[in-house]
């Protein structure tokens, strides 16, 4: 649990049923404000993994998307691509959501997953693809980890 409402932290191991449902962590699900609704956006990341948004962080990125001028091809293709993916859906009564067919060939989940909590979204991986991506971490220069530091206090 967190102190912030709809605030996400910790990694969790599931499986996705053969309907396509996975349960969110119970302690994601209590971590939702009420204003959500018990509903969640799910879209592509722009890694190769599935984002879930509360509904309530999604309506802000909705108005964030808004002041981006049409006129714009680059901010055109990114609105599109970010929105072109998402649904929204309901926690069902055993706290499981529906990923459709698109969202698991994209991110290549088929069976096993993690879910991962990114402070305002929740992250769901094919553990395999992320162990990669978790390498490819590592190779990253600490000088530009010590550029991050500078901007926030951890």
């Amino acid at each position: 649990m967190t102190l912030n409402k709809n605030t996400f932290i910790g990694e969790y191991s599931y499986t996705v049923d053969t309907k396509g449902r996975i349960n969110i962590p119970s302690k994601f699900r209590s971590s939702l404000s009420k204003e959500n609704k018990n509903s969640l956006v799910i879209t592509r990341g722009m890694d190769k993994c599935v984002w879930i948004y509360p509904l309530v962080i999604w309506k802000s990125i909705e108005d964030e998307l808004r002041k981006l001028s049409s006129l714009s091809s680059v901010n055109r293709s990114f609105i599109r691509n970010t929105v072109r993916h998402a649904s929204i859906s309901k926690l069902d009564k055993q706290g499981r959501i529906a990923l459709n067919q698109n969202i698991m060939t994209f991110s290549n989940i088929t069976k096993n997953a993690l879910i991962i909590g990114m402070v305002n979204k929740i992250e769901i991986w094919d553990p395999v693809f992320l162990s990669n991506v978790d390498d490819s971490f590592n190779k990253i220069d600490s000088s530009q980890f010590d550029d991050l530091s500078d901007k926030i206090i951890l």
